[in-house]
């Protein structure tokens, strides 16, 4: 884990289209709306972050602290969201430690409850998440589970 560099978007803005295409490819949400929250951030018009793992300038592992991540509990803010760690650097702790990275900034920030919608069993427990309560996805068929962090 030492060999990769963590960082947020506001450390390295110079990534923001960069982040944007990657997030994007992952989870095929518009790459317009990564760059609106993203942009967002960097003009301090909200305090939700975007959080990086870099392989020298290559993006391995990220996510996103958003409102609502396209779910009918929209009293259950802010989320995390796209939280992905590609396929060759799973297993070495990327997404813990991204997690933990937003935990703590947001914390910092005063923001000590986060959701997180999510189809795993198992993964999040391991970070400090509990399951709270199943959430209907926008233009989903079936229930999510939603999980909750409290600092």
């Amino acid at each position: 884990m030492s060999d990769f560099a963590y960082v947020t978007l506001w450390q390295r803005p110079e990534l923001l289209d960069t982040a944007a295409s990657w997030f994007h490819a992952k989870w095929n949400v518009p790459k317009e709306a990564y760059l609106a929250c993203m942009t967002a951030y960097l003009k301090k018009e909200t305090e939700y972050g975007w959080y990086l793992c870099l392989d020298g300038d290559r993006i391995i592992g990220g996510l996103g602290v958003i409102e609502n991540d396209f779910h009918d509990r929209k009293d259950l803010s802010p989320n995390v969201c796209a939280v992905y760690t590609e396929e060759a650097f799973r297993g070495k702790g990327i997404a813990g430690h991204l997690l933990q990275m937003a935990v703590d900034d947001m914390a910092s920030k005063g923001v000590t409850t986060l959701y997180l919608v999510t189809n795993h069993t198992g993964f999040y427990e391991r970070y400090g998440w509990e399951f709270l309560c199943m959430v209907q996805g926008d233009g989903e068929p079936n229930l999510s589970k939603l999980y909750v962090h409290r600092s």
